[in-house]
Order: structure tokens, then sequence, then C-alpha cells
């Protein structure tokens, strides 16, 4: 009876900083803290950080993985460990910094069935000087976008609004239209397109073949 009155519940229990660990590391870590002398709790610490890098030897001897576990060692203390470290102690504040927000690539709804990738093409065109090689770029683009438009649209493309598109995203700086330029034919990119498989022959029947093939096996 006394042995379940004394269980110890989690509930009861003080958080886990960093719960990979378990809750035996935390206790250690702790016991450092509670050390007075400095050399055995320098010695301590040591013997920790050294369990730590056990449990992924073919990491524990790399210099930025004996950094990471002593930054882990000091932070599951809440930094009230007074130890001697190798290496730089990154402060609590540091940690608790939110970082910076990641640049998102423009997007340009009315023109979303292009992608990303047209627009950095196109950003990288402008900055040619104008000559053949830019011109066959710029061709190559409109093509390219032409493709595009018509895996979202069944229908055929006119060229000039293949132009207006390009014009529009090149801020102005490529304007084929006014070159009278013509790009690859609608059908040529149809046609390339996969035919979708159909479980029927091309007289409408039923293709029969695979239930020909299943007759007379045996099934278990």
């Amino acid at each position: 009876m006394n042995l379940v009155e004394n269980l110890e519940y989690n509930t009861e229990r003080s958080q886990l900083i960093i719960p990979e660990y378990g809750r035996h590391f935390q206790k250690m870590v702790d016991h450092a803290v509670s050390i007075e002398d400095d050399g055995e709790r320098n010695r301590v610490a040591q013997s920790i950080v050294a369990v730590m890098g056990n449990l992924q030897p073919h990491l524990r001897d790399v210099p930025d993985f004996q950094h990471k576990l002593w930054d882990q060692l000091f932070i599951m203390s809440d930094f009230k460990l007074d130890v001697k470290s190798p290496f730089p102690i990154t402060s609590k504040e540091v940690l608790q910094q939110r970082p910076e927000a990641l640049e998102y690539p423009q997007n340009y709804p009315k023109y979303r069935f292009y992608g990303n990738n047209i627009k950095r093409m196109i950003d990288v065109a402008v900055k040619w000087e104008k000559g053949d090689k830019r011109e066959g770029l710029e061709y190559a683009i409109a093509n390219h976008m032409k493709k595009c438009y018509l895996n979202w649209n069944k229908d055929m493309v006119d060229d000039n609004a293949i132009f207006k598109h390009l014009y529009e995203l090149s801020d102005g700086q490529i304007d084929m239209a006014a070159e009278d330029e013509s790009l690859t034919d609608s059908g040529q990119f149809l046609n390339k397109r996969t035919p979708t498989k159909s479980s029927r022959s091309s007289n409408g029947k039923k293709n029969s073949r695979n239930t020909n093939n299943n007759r007379g096996k045996k099934r278990y």
C-alpha cells in the first residue's frame, strides 16, 4: 500500500525542458546545478555532456555537435549552471529571439499558371544586353509561357495574349508584339500530351483481356 501511495506521476513532476533526453538526464542536470564545489560541478557537467554524446556516437567528436550538446546542457539547467564551457555560451535572450521573416517569392495571382520560375527567367532576360542572345531567350520564355497556358486551358491561345502577359511581367521591357513574332503552333503542344489510358478499346468495347486471363485460375 505504501508503494502505491509513493508513486510519482508525471503531472506532479517538473516539466522537462528537452523531453528527448528523458527524466534522468534532467535530474542529473539539476544535481549539477546544486553542487557547490566548482571543480566537482565542472567534472559532473563534462560527464553529462559525454553521456549525451554517447546517444549519438558517430557525432560526439564533431566540434559543432559538441557545441550543440553544451548549449543543450545550459538550456536544460535554465542557464543556472555555472561551469566553464569549451565553447561560447549562448545567452537565454539570443535563444528566445524570434527569427527574421522569410522572404517569399512574389506571386502573381492573375498568372499563377505560369509559375514563379517564369518570372525569374524574365528577370534574368531583362538584365542581358539587347541582341540575338537575348532575343532567343525571350522567344524561349514566350514559348514556355504558351505551353504552361495550354496546360490549364485546353483551347487554343492567341500569341498576342502571351505577348501581353510577357509585357506586363517584364514591366514593359519585353515587347514581342511590336516585333511581329510568331510562337510555336498550339496544336504541336497539344499533340505532345500523353493520352489518358482507357479501359475500353478503340471500338468502344470494354477490354476483356484481363478477364479472360483470370478464367480457370484457382482462387484461395
